[in-house]
């Protein structure tokens, strides 16, 4: 067992948000689903905490009922091997209520902030060849979703 997981905090969609992000990660796996006894906290029945796994990687969704909401203060980061995975991980978590933000940063529906890497990219930024990687990093910045093939041909000159 691993002896650290991740806690997200939700307000009431933990379990939604379980659901949703088992259905985009390959081998993902819904966990125990903890619920309310008569006791509280809640109604009987509701869910308080969804453990799950992504890539091997144990998470624990908690619905918390509370005011605060995720910032960009931590992001969960994704290692993509090419464009096509790229272009998977971000479609399906921006989906229909996420939202581009800037260098492979983006924001799901729940507010989870996530950064979606091709594996290319932190080769081409720490390149030996400061003039590569500077070039690389120029295109960066002005991307929203990474473009593989332009990132690799800006470090090209």
């Amino acid at each position: 067992m691993q002896k650290i997981s991740p806690c997200l905090w939700f307000r009431n969609e933990a379990e939604e948000a379980v659901d949703f992000y088992v259905s985009i990660f390959p081998d993902a796996k819904k966990g125990t689903v903890l619920r309310s006894g008569e006791g509280g906290p809640g109604p009987a029945g509701s869910v308080i905490m969804v453990h799950f796994e992504l890539f091997g990687q144990s998470f624990q969704a908690l619905n918390g009922n509370s005011e605060d909401v995720f910032n960009n203060s931590i992001s969960l980061s994704v290692d993509c091997e090419d464009q096509a995975e790229v272009d998977h991980y971000w479609d399906s978590l921006i989906g229909d209520r996420g939202r581009g933000i800037a260098c492979s940063w983006l924001k799901d529906r729940y507010g989870v902030a996530w950064q979606i890497v091709p594996r290319i990219l932190p080769k081409l930024l720490g390149d030996p060849d400061k003039a590569k990687a500077g070039r690389a990093m120029a295109a960066m910045m002005k991307m929203v979703k990474i473009d593989v093939a332009k990132i690799e041909e800006a470090a090209k000159g």
